[in-house]
């Protein structure tokens, strides 16, 4: 396809995504963790100003074409997407990876928001968080009984009875079950983002028989055209 592409990022399909495109795209990052520098597309950091913002992006740039790859769980971002596109009247596409499922043995409980979670949270000690940021903002209520670990993209500070690991997935499954080792977690709690690079962390709280408290999954505007893999969307810009 040799329309003129605004792909919005974020996620590992992103990227993959991204490094299959020429000059002619612009490849939108809201600026959270490491910008890639050897792609061939042009990239741009930080954020629009909201739907009304993006659109007038769109108009600017002669966009033909938005393409919708962020984060499952960046609703606002993907409601901003859809109505810019709506407003100006290009399609826009979404690739929306299915959700984990659970196997035998596996203990997930489904949890909204966050006042559920801590609720869900409150019989248990050691909780590993692999929810993203917002676990930060409660750093300092955490109950007396409870010492928490938070791995999110960027490390930080912690205050007594709280670590904060900075990392990116993939992650490796020996290395994995050695960190759920060293942390002596007794719950795991995620959100449902379908990616294969960090599902090795599902993969050891089944051998260890730890319960999985996911956050559930916000809704998402419909679009022109929804892709389910990465690869349906490769062919349908013939790439």
């Amino acid at each position: 396809m040799s329309a003129r592409l605004l792909l919005l990022g974020g996620t590992t399909e992103a990227l993959r995504l991204a490094r299959r495109l020429g000059p002619e795209t612009i490849y939108s990052l809201a600026g959270l963790g490491r910008v890639p520098d050897d792609l061939a597309c042009r990239v741009r950091v930080g954020g629009f100003g909201g739907a009304e913002g993006l659109a007038d992006f769109i108009d600017r740039e002669g966009i033909e074409l938005l393409l919708d790859l962020t984060h499952p769980y960046a609703a606002q971002i993907s409601h901003n997407a859809a109505r810019a596109a709506e407003m100006v009247g290009v399609p826009c596409w979404a690739l929306r990876r299915s959700g984990w499922q659970p196997g035998p043995g596996d203990d997930w409980r489904e949890v909204e928001g966050w006042d559920e979670l801590t609720r869900a949270l409150a019989p248990f000690e050691r909780p590993f968080f692999t929810s993203g940021r917002e676990p930060l903002a409660h750093l300092h209520e955490i109950p007396a009984h409870q010492h928490w670990t938070v791995r999110c993209l960027q490390s930080e500070l912690a205050p007594p009875r709280a670590e904060v690991i900075g990392a990116r997935g993939p992650f490796l499954l020996d290395e994995e079950r050695a960190l759920f080792v060293r942390l002596r977690c007794d719950v795991l709690v995620s959100k449902n983002s379908g990616s294969a690079s960090t599902e090795p962390k599902l993969q050891v709280a089944r051998e260890l028989g730890l319960p999985v408290l996911l956050l559930r999954r916000p809704q998402l505007p419909a679009v022109t055209h929804e892709f389910a893999e990465l690869d349906a969307l490769y062919e349908a810009l013939s790439l």
